[in-house]
């Protein structure tokens, strides 16, 4: 019983962050909601063998979220605390579990992701259609909210499963 309900409690969360609205003058709380996106994007995926201690929650590129990203160091998803690290070299994503992908990266999307094929590695955006080039979660601004995305093959691809509950509250979800 106490398991269903501390899943409906990350659902009702997740749905609340879903149509927060976003404050137009200061770009913090924006980031703030996205760090809770990425964190709830941790829980509600399902890895092949999550038989490493800790789930590296990699930056790569220029650090958008500021401060706000650092909250999740130590938190824990499943028994598994959280790391963040911040990247500059593609060589260094061999040991990421989740990889957020800068807006400053973003046009080296298909070499970044041609790197990762086969890998049980979370791939989570911010940009223009990159769900539809292969990102697996793709977070953007719409009516003044974050949505996001979902790419169901290429989480597949990475031996990923995300969560049903997740796929609901997806505005798109590519096959």
């Amino acid at each position: 019983m106490k398991l269903g309900i501390s899943i409906i409690s990350l659902i009702l969360g997740m749905s609340l962050l879903v149509h927060a609205p976003i404050a137009k003058s200061d770009a913090m709380p924006e980031f703030r909601l996205k760090t809770a996106f990425l964190y709830n994007f941790i829980a509600y995926t399902e890895w092949p063998d999550p038989t490493e201690a800790t789930i590296n929650l990699c930056v790569y590129g220029e650090n958008s979220f500021g401060n706000e990203i650092d909250a999740l160091n130590g938190r824990s998803v499943n028994s598994r605390p959280i790391t963040v690290l911040h990247k500059n070299q593609n060589e260094d994503l061999q040991d990421c579990q989740v990889l957020f992908i800068s807006n400053s990266v973003i046009d080296h999307l298909a070499f970044i992701l041609d790197n990762l094929v086969a890998k049980p590695v979370l791939t989570i955006a911010d940009s223009k259609d990159a769900a539809s080039q292969g990102v697996t979660l793709n977070m953007r601004i719409e009516n003044n909210k974050i949505v996001f995305e979902a790419n169901i093959q290429a989480a597949r691809h990475a031996g990923l499963t995300l969560s049903a509950k997740l796929l609901r509250l997806a505005t798109k979800v590519y096959q």
